[in-house]
């Protein structure tokens, strides 16, 4: 079963850490019961699975293999926030046009949303807003080297209009937006061909 942070007033979180967003082993080979496969721009093979490991870890996957630049999400139902923290661990597994992936928040509709991803290929870590379907870079950063096949750390935390984003603890992007103000839910993010996995997904307060 899924375990949902508290909320007040149903846009703030209230809890003293980060707290896991768990799957079941119930809904393996499907999308997870509380979430959707999602997509933004033109149609592709979007495909969210829940797998296990050999470590029998359950990871949410996306496996579909599309040729165009279509952005696969995979968004959960709850809650829907607007200042939080979220981590997540994942996992570049495969891609020829596109690897990694990453998180999304203040999600709003799968044409309005943010979203900071990590991309193996071209050794990148960026921020992005999706407004009305069209993504605007707000801050990247350079030279990061991942292999395929590695574990790593995403964290995100927003409050207001800043936004700060962490790879494997360490904070390389900041950014000021105020596109999207509204609470939204959250979410996965890949792109195209590229085949990631996902696991210990955490949400909580933006810390004081």
């Amino acid at each position: 079963m899924i375990r949902l942070l508290l909320m007040a007033a149903g846009i703030g979180l209230v809890a003293d850490a980060p707290t896991p967003k768990t799957w079941d082993k119930a809904d393996l080979g499907k999308v997870p019961t509380g979430w959707k496969s999602l997509s933004t721009g033109e149609k592709g093979a979007t495909k969210w699975e829940l797998k296990a490991d050999k470590k029998n870890r359950l990871l949410l996957t996306q496996t579909g293999v599309s040729p165009g630049p279509v952005f696969n999400l995979c968004v959960a139902d709850e809650p829907s926030v607007a200042d939080l923290e979220m981590t997540i661990l994942f996992n570049s597994q495969a891609g020829k046009k596109d690897q990694g992936g990453g998180l999304v928040w203040r999600f709003q509709d799968a044409n309005n949303y943010y979203v900071a991803r990590m991309n193996p290929l071209e050794d990148n870590f960026r921020l992005y807003k999706v407004v009305d379907g069209a993504r605007k870079q707000l801050a990247t950063a350079e030279d990061l080297v991942v292999k395929v096949g590695t574990w790593h750390r995403l964290t995100i935390r927003m409050k207001g209009d800043k936004i700060e984003c962490l790879f494997d603890g360490k904070k390389h992007l900041t950014a000021t937006d105020s596109a999207i103000t509204k609470a939204g839910r959250v979410g996965l993010w890949t792109k195209a061909d590229a085949v990631t996995a996902f696991a210990d997904l955490k949400i909580g307060p933006t810390p004081k």
